[in-house]
C-alpha cells in the first residue's frame, strides 16, 4: 500500500517533535558562562544556513553536537538520534573591536 503523506503535515509533526526534544536538552553550561546564548537545536543538514544568517547579522556563532549527557534520561531513545542528527546553535555579540574593524 502506497500511502500519500501531506508534506505540510509531515513538517508540522517534525517541528513539534523537535520543539519537544529541545525542551529536554540542557544547554552547555560552559558556553552560557562564556556569554553564549543558546538559540535552538536544529537538524545538522540545516546548520550552515543558520550560521550564515547569524553571522550576517553580526553575531559570533558556535555549533555543538548534542551530547547524550545533555538529554534527559526519560528521553533515552532520543539520545542517539539527537547526537547523530542534531546540533545546538549558540550566538553572542562580537567584541567591539571586531565589530568596528579595529
Amino acid at each position: 500500500m502506497n500511502e500519500k503523506v501531506d508534506p505540510l503535515s509531515a513538517f508540522v509533526r517534525a517541528e513539534a517533535a523537535r520543539a519537544a526534544a529541545e525542551g529536554r536538552i540542557e544547554p552547555d553550561r560552559a558556553r552560557l558562562a562564556a556569554g553564549w546564548e543558546r538559540r535552538f537545536v536544529v537538524e545538522a543538514r540545516r546548520v550552515e544556513e543558520y550560521v550564515q544568517l547569524y553571522e550576517s547579522a553580526g553575531f559570533e556563532v558556535a555549533v555543538d553536537p548534542v551530547s547524550p549527557e545533555q538529554v534527559e534520561e526519560e528521553c533515552g531513545d532520543c539520545r542517539l538520534l539527537l547526537a547523530l542528527e542534531f546540533r545546538t546553535i549558540y550566538t553572542r555579540n562580537k567584541p567591539a573591536e571586531i565589530r568596528s574593524g579595529a
